[in-house]
C-alpha cells in the first residue's frame, strides 16, 4: 500500500470477466465513487473516490482483509494520478454503469433512460442483503450472523431491527458477488434445527450508514465508533434463562420436532449458537447435545454396520456403528456432532429401511465403545472415524446446502462421460425397485436427477449404490434431491 495518499486507487491482479459494476462495489462502502476507468487488456482498473479521506478508509480496510472479486485476490494500492481524465467515448460504458450506479445509491429510483443495460445495475448487483428470519425460537444475535455470513467474504457492516414483529438485518459485504454467492448458499436454510429460517434477498440499498456500534448495528471498517444508548449485548447465560420462559421476541418457545430443547441444555443459546454454527459448516465449533442415536426395528437379516454408515451418512458424518449382540434389531450409531444426529434423527424416523419402518432416537450413550483388542464381535461394531466417504469434512462445503428428506428422486453425480441413461437405468433397477424417471443435467452430464417408484426403494438405492465404482475412477454419489423429473 505505497504511494502517496490519492483519491485515484489502482487495482490491480482484475478477473479477465469482471464488470464495471463489481469493480465500482469495492468503493461504495466507503462513500461516493466519481470516476472509473477499466484496462480490460491489463486486468487492472483506475476507481476515482469523491476524497481522499474516503479513499484511506478504502486503502487501510483492504490492507487488513484481501479483496476478492470472483474468488480471487485482487490488489489495491494509491495511482500517482490525483484525479481521473477518461476519454468520455472511450469510456462510455463505465460512465453509463457509474451513472446509474449513483442513481441508485442517492436516490433509489428506478432507473430510466439511462443508457446502461438494465443488468448492470440489476438489484442483484447490490453488496447488501436484506435478511429476514422466520420461526425464530431462540435469539439470533449480531454476532451469529456475522460468523454464518463471513464463510462467504468480507462483512463490512450489519444493521438488526424488528419490522411488523419480525427480526430482520441488512448486512452489506465488500463485494456484490460474495452477497450473490451467501444468497444462494444460505436463502432458506434454517440457522437452528427445524427453526430460525433465514429469508434473504438482495437490499435496493447499496451502502449501509452504521452510527454505532453495538449489539443491533455495526460497522466493522469503523471500530472507533460510540456505541450509542444500545443495550449492552445480550450475555449468553442471560438468554438462555430467557429462552427458558419466552423467546426474546415475546413468543412462546414452541416444543419445535426436532428443535433443540432449551430446557434440556443448560446454556441453550450458546448451544445454539454454537448449533447453528455447525448447521452451515463452520469449522472448529462442535454443536451441543447428544452424538449417538439408537436406531430400532431394523430387518437384523438385512441390516449391516456398513448400510447403516451409507443411509445415516446422508445427514452427517457418521464415526462409529454398534449393532447390539443380544438385540440383533437395534443399533447404536455415533455422528460427529449432536447437530448431525438431530438432523439424522428428524429426516430418518419412521422412514422404511428393508421392508422395515424404523425408529430413530437419542442414546443415553454418549460414544460406542469399539470391542476390546481381540475379542470378535462377528463384525457388529465398525469405526468408520477415518472413512473417506465422509460428506461434511469440509466446512462450508456444498453438502451443506444438499441436505434433503428421503425422497423417490435421487440426485446422482460424478458421473464419467462413458456411462449412458440406459446403464444407469439398469443399475438402479437391479436393486430390487423400479425406475420411473431419468434426466442428465443440461449443463452438466456429471450429474443427473433418477426417479425410483417409491421413497423405500430410493433408500435401498441409495444405501447399495452411492460410491459405487462406475469405472474410470468415478465412485458414483447419491443422494435425495428436492425436485422431481
Amino acid at each position: 500500500m505505497d504511494g502517496a495518499p490519492s483519491r485515484v486507487l489502482h487495482i490491480r491482479k482484475l478477473p479477465g470477466e469482471v464488470t464495471e459494476t463489481e469493480v465500482i462495489a469495492l468503493g461504495l462502502p466507503f462513500g461516493k465513487v466519481t470516476n472509473i476507468l477499466m484496462l480490460k487488456g491489463k486486468n487492472q482498473a483506475f476507481l476515482e473516490l469523491a476524497t481522499e479521506e474516503a479513499a484511506i478508509t478504502m486503502v487501510n480496510y483492504y490492507s487488513a482483509v484481501t479483496p476478492h472479486l470472483r474468488n480471487q485476490p485482487i490488489y489495491i494500492q494509491y495511482s500517482n494520478h490525483k484525479e481521473l481524465k477518461t476519454d468520455n467515448t472511450l469510456n462510455q460504458r463505465a460512465q453509463a454503469v457509474l451513472q446509474a450506479v449513483t442513481a441508485v445509491q442517492t436516490a433509489n429510483t428506478p432507473l430510466s433512460g439511462t443508457t446502461v443495460s438494465e443488468s448492470a445495475v440489476t438489484p442483484a448487483q447490490s453488496p447488501v442483503l436484506r435478511i429476514i428470519i422466520d420461526n425464530m425460537y431462540y435469539p439470533v444475535t449480531l454476532d451469529v450472523l456475522h460468523q454464518i455470513f463471513s464463510k462467504f467474504g468480507a462483512v463490512l457492516k450489519i444493521i438488526t431491527f424488528t419490522k411488523n414483529n419480525q427480526f430482520q438485518a441488512l448486512l452489506q459485504y465488500g463485494d456484490p458477488v460474495n452477497a450473490q454467492q451467501a444468497k444462494l448458499a444460505l436463502d432458506g436454510q434454517n440457522i437452528y434445527n427445524a427453526c430460525c429460517t433465514l429469508r434473504i434477498d438482495f437490499s435496493k440499498l447499496v451502502n449501509l450508514n452504521v452510527k454505532y456500534n453495538n449489539d443491533k448495528s455495526r460497522d466493522y471498517t469503523r471500530p472507533d465508533l460510540p456505541s450509542g444508548d444500545g443495550q449492552p449485548a445480550l450475555d449468553p447465560a442471560i438468554a438462555a434463562a430467557f429462552a427458558k420462559e419466552t423467546s426474546l421476541l415475546g413468543l412462546p418457545v414452541a416444543a419445535v420436532p426436532g428443535a433443540l430443547s432449551p430446557l434440556a441444555i443448560p446454556n441453550a443459546a450458546a448451544a445454539a449458537a454454537a448449533a447453528a454454527a455447525g448447521r452451515v459448516g463452520m469449522p472448529g465449533v462442535s454443536a451441543g447435545g447428544n452424538t449417538v442415536l439408537l436406531v430400532s426395528n431394523l430387518n437384523e437379516e438385512m441390516v449391516t454396520p456398513q448400510s447403516l454408515f451409507t443411509l445415516f451418512g446422508v445427514y452427517g458424518d457418521v464415526q462409529r456403528v454398534k449393532i447390539l449382540y443380544n438385540k440383533k434389531d437395534s443399533a447404536l450409531i455415533q455422528m460427529a456432532d449432536g447437530n448431525q444426529s438431530q438432523l439424522a434423527m428428524n429426516h430418518l424416523n419412521g422412514q422404511k429401511m428393508y421392508g422395515k419402518i424404523i425408529r430413530v432416537t437419542l442414546s443415553k450413550h454418549q460414544t460406542v465403545q469399539l470391542p476390546r483388542e481381540g475379542l470378535d464381535d462377528q463384525g457388529l461394531t465398525k469405526d468408520f472415524g477415518n472413512s473417506p466417504l465422509h460428506r461434511f469434512k469440509k466446512p462450508g462445503s456444498k453438502n451443506f446446502q444438499n441436505i434433503f428428506p428421503p425422497s423417490a428422486t435421487l440426485h446422482l453425480s460424478n458421473i464419467p462421460p462413458s456411462v449412458a441413461e440406459e446403464d444407469l437405468r439398469t443399475l438402479f433397477a437391479n436393486t430390487g425397485g423400479t425406475v420411473k424417471a431419468f434426466k442428465f443435467f443440461q449443463r452438466d452430464h456429471k450429474m443427473a436427477l433418477l426417479q425410483m417408484a417409491t421413497v423405500e426403494e430410493a433408500i435401498q438405492a441409495l444405501i447399495d449404490l452411492h460410491n459405487y465404482n462406475l469405472g474410470e475412477n468415478h465412485h458414483l454419489r447419491v443422494s435425495f434431491s428436492k425436485s422431481t423429473i
